[in-house]
């Protein structure tokens, strides 16, 4: 089976990589800069430089190929939502043209909502693009990445989390690893076809508060989380440099999941990964918040 992956060096990509290789599979990765690729795997891939952008390059790319894992590209423009339509536009003209049979999509939790999620809107048009094209498809509903919060680090060593979200509603928390495995478990099985969604919760759904109870265990920092509005969090984005679109893109992927958004698929065996926020805190979170690189 002749397989690509998008986004090979990103928080699940180099996962999905890695577990292809050790299944003994030579995946064709698609990428910007073929440099970014670890050492040790850049022989171990076929490396296309490709811009996920451009649809042509993306067909060119992807001849040959039976399956893919596909990506979205991250945005920092000030319409993230046009970016997300270009790179659908690439992903169904390479599985069109191609004739790619099937695809493996990275999307979220909250895309079966299709409007009103911020930039997770994007991904809802993804889904129905493919589903469009009659593809044999499943959709990874992701949860809440763990490394997530690595973006918070300033926040972290200050002690003090800031949310949007009420701090006592569960949702679901999920290492990239594990939608790794279950991305290239899906890639490499036969025993699917049509369109499928498969959700991917990792262990447990989890409060703020519930999350800063596991960090300040397991990385040995008081470390507590307040709720504050939503202009507080647009002047907290926009200090980080963001645009106005994009700021409202990232603040919608939180406000348009915070009144009694119920997940299309809920919590089963099928839906549940393994590995614990404790677990990935300690081995991943708490040698950053220590400054220790």
């Amino acid at each position: 089976m002749r397989i690509a992956v998008t986004t090979p060096t990103g928080n699940v990509g180099h996962h999905v990589v890695a577990t292809l290789v050790r299944a003994g599979v030579r995946p064709r990765v698609l990428l910007r800069d073929p440099g970014r690729l670890a050492p040790g795997m850049q022989g171990e891939v076929d490396a296309v430089p490709v811009d996920q952008y451009d649809a042509d390059a993306v067909v060119a790319a992807t001849e040959g190929v039976d399956a893919l894992f596909w990506v979205d590209p991250t945005t920092g423009s000030e319409d993230p939502l046009a970016d997300y339509a270009r790179a659908t536009r690439s992903v169904v003209r390479a599985v069109t043209d191609n004739r790619i049979s099937r695809v493996v999509f990275q999307s979220s939790v909250g895309a079966e909502k299709r409007h009103g999620v911020g930039e997770i809107d994007g991904l809802a048009h993804t889904e129905t693009a493919l589903d469009g094209t009659g593809v044999d498809v499943t959709h990874l509903r992701c949860g809440y990445f763990f490394t997530n919060l690595e973006l918070q680090l300033d926040a972290l060593r200050a002690g003090t989390l800031q949310v949007v979200l009420p701090l006592d509603q569960p949702m679901a928390w999920v290492a990239p690893r594990d939608i790794a495995e279950v991305a290239a478990t899906r890639l490499l099985s036969p025993a699917w076809s049509g369109r499928c969604v498969q959700a991917v919760h990792g262990p447990a759904d989890l409060t703020w508060r519930q999350v800063a109870e596991v960090l300040t265990a397991a990385t040995g920092r008081q470390i507590g989380v307040e709720r504050i509005t939503d202009d507080a969090m647009r002047a907290q984005l926009h200090q980080a440099g963001m645009t106005d679109g994009l700021v409202e893109a990232v603040l919608g992927m939180s406000t348009g999941l915070r009144e009694d958004f119920v997940p299309e698929q809920r919590r089963t065996v099928h839906t549940t990964t393994s590995t614990s926020l404790a677990a990935w805190a300690y081995d991943h979170l708490r040698w950053r918040i220590a400054g220790v690189s």
